[in-house]
């Protein structure tokens, strides 16, 4: 048979076709499940200290948001342009995208930011949580609290206190506020001015800060007729003594950088030995480098167990300070002008501490001599009066993760501790969550009383971590979210390409031995923008619109957020699994 196109001219085409909308055929009842919008918690927020909104913040940083991602910040941190300097960044060690390629550089980008806000000189938002009724309400009923000291931990809990509507007075021993910040750590990691123009917000929110007037037990003993609690931050400041013979020769570390930061040290040349090996013992190695002083950390462990931060341990060691491990100094003798250091040669068991590090124990009778003009220890420390610490075993003494609450025997007067003197990690950013924590206990205690504190606190925490979220506690909207950690299992990263994470400019070992000057740059805005963009965002909504492109049954519109139709909706899932970042979830339907 030939094909004839008149014949089929004449043939009519049957096809069906309907004169009425398919909107009749609601086909959601075929569903048994039922997608929905279910906002998780990174995993890098529930590792921060301070429970930062990590994801959030990237993800405004990666829209150019920047404003936006400081006043994120500022909800849970006071001081993003310190701690994204000083902060060890547990957060980066759980980030899911060091499982694709590399962490997300999470501390330069919290320094990016804290420093854009201090040079475009940001505004704080006012009311910075719900609206401007619910802080007059708060400021009518505020209470009046006595802080004693202006470190991180005081100066953290004055700034929650105050956002919280009450009023405070903080008092510190030195000469200006900032506790370690101002006196413990070095230009090169901090500068001056980045912690100036952080504390000024503070006080700028009115919060009143008198220096040299320490608080004493006289002080604590009359404090009821002026104040309704107490914060001890008062921090360790009294370094502990290496109890060997000629151990009156030692010079204290602490009090050394104290005398740096101040201008008084004026020490050059020579050679120098550290004994201890956390943060302190290489702040003062790298400040003794700087000031032309040959220097070796002597320490007891190895140098995987040292306690100090390993990016700064490989600073210290490419500017050439030296490190003698598994040695224990014994005695010092003087040796004219200079001094020998007996140093006791240790060796490892088999055995570990709680915290994971090797013990050790003396080598037989092995030992070293070491010659060095000055030797600094930096072992520990320990607060400066026995009454800052916090009553044991008392059943009226209330222990909280960061902070303890006991009231003054004599005047019933709350007494919040913190800081280094109750926190698990002697951090600066657990320092900042002891002062928040300290400021929810008190605002509890003041509206609920003691019994409300420990269900209220538990109420706040990020994910399975013992941080805390005042926009939590404050039922803002972060309040609503799960707090079931995103694995890396649940990110869809089909969607995400391989990306080296940004790397700032770094002085080289040449250039940092030779002047204070900070070691390490910042991002600039369209590297931040970069580097944030690899961020995952795990957990959150960041308007991808992938749910809407890929329901077949275009059952997901718009109406200011993102809306399910679940008269159409069949639950095919198609939405649940194509979001990248494992903000949907599919629940069974109930019947």
């Amino acid at each position: 048979m030939t094909y004839d196109p008149e014949i089929m001219k004449e043939t009519p085409m049957r096809i069906s076709r309907s004169n009425i909308s398919t909107e009749i055929n609601k086909t959601g009842s075929w569903r048994f499940v039922r997608p929905g919008y279910d906002e998780k918690t990174a995993p890098c927020s529930s590792a921060c200290p301070v429970g930062e909104d990590i994801a959030r913040i990237e993800m405004l940083v990666g829209q150019g948001m920047f404003p936006a991602a400081w006043e994120t910040i500022l909800r849970e941190n006071p001081f993003p342009a310190v701690c994204g300097r000083v902060c060890f960044h547990p957060c980066e060690g759980v980030c899911n995208r060091g499982r694709m390629d590399s962490p997300v550089g999470i501390h330069h980008l919290e320094r990016f930011v804290g420093d854009m806000a201090i040079e475009n000189a940001y505004a704080v938002p006012h009311p910075f949580y719900g609206d401007e009724a619910e802080a007059d309400r708060r400021a009518i009923h505020g209470k009046k609290i006595a802080i004693a000291g202006a470190g991180p931990a005081g100066l953290s809990a004055a700034y929650f206190l105050t956002r919280l509507g009450h009023a405070c007075d903080v008092f510190d021993a030195d000469s200006e506020p900032g506790g370690v910040l101002r006196w413990g750590i070095p230009w090169y990691r901090l500068p001056e001015d980045a912690l100036k123009a952080e504390i000024s917000r503070i006080v700028d929110m009115g919060v009143n800060i008198y220096c040299r007037k320490p608080v004493t037990a006289e002080f604590l003993a009359g404090a009821a007729a002026s104040y309704d609690a107490v914060f001890l931050g008062c921090g360790h400041g009294h370094s502990l003594q290496m109890g060997i013979p000629g151990g009156e020769k030692v010079q204290d570390g602490l009090r050394y950088l104290h005398d740096i930061r101040r201008g008084e040290n004026t020490c050059s040349g020579g050679t120098a030995a550290v004994i201890g090996g956390g943060n302190t013992a290489v702040d003062v190695a790298r400040s003794l480098i700087r000031l032309g002083v040959d220097t070796v950390i002597v320490y007891r462990r190895r140098r995987r167990d040292m306690p100090a931060f390993d990016h700064e341990i490989r600073m210290a060691l490419a500017e050439g300070i030296r490190l003698m491990e598994l040695a224990a100094p014994v005695r010092i003798d003087n040796d004219g002008d200079r001094l020998t250091l007996t140093l006791q040669e240790m060796r490892i068991t088999d055995m570990e501490t709680a915290g994971g590090r090797c013990r050790v124990v003396p080598d037989g009778e092995r030992t070293r001599i070491l010659k060095v003009d000055q030797v600094y220890s930096a072992i520990g420390a320990e607060p400066s009066e026995s009454w800052y610490r916090p009553p044991e075993q008392r059943p009226d003494v209330l222990r909280m993760s960061h902070c303890t609450l006991w009231a003054h025997p004599a005047s019933g007067l709350p007494l919040v501790f913190g800081g280094d003197l109750t926190a698990p990690v002697r951090s600066v950013t657990d320092a900042v969550a002891s002062g928040k924590q300290a400021a929810m206990m008190l605002d509890t205690l003041f509206r609920e009383g003691k019994a409300g504190i420990p269900e209220r606190i538990a109420q706040c925490r990020v994910g399975d971590g013992p941080a805390l979220s005042m926009e939590i506690y404050l039922s803002g909207s972060r309040k609503s979210r799960n707090p079931a950690i995103v694995p890396y299992t649940a990110i869809n990263t089909d969607y995400f390409t391989p990306a080296d994470r940004a790397v700032p400019p770094t002085l080289s070992p040449l250039e940092r031995r030779t002047a204070f000057e900070e070691v390490e740059g910042g991002y600039s805005p369209e590297t931040a923008v970069r580097e944030a963009t690899r961020c995952f965002n795990c957990g959150i909504c960041n308007d991808c619109d992938n749910c809407r492109l890929y329901c077949p049954e275009v059952a997901i519109y718009m109406d200011g957020t993102r809306c399910i139709n679940l008269d159409y909706c069949k639950g095919c899932g198609i939405c649940v699994v194509e979001c990248p970042r494992n903000a949907m979830t599919l629940e069974e339907e109930q019947s």
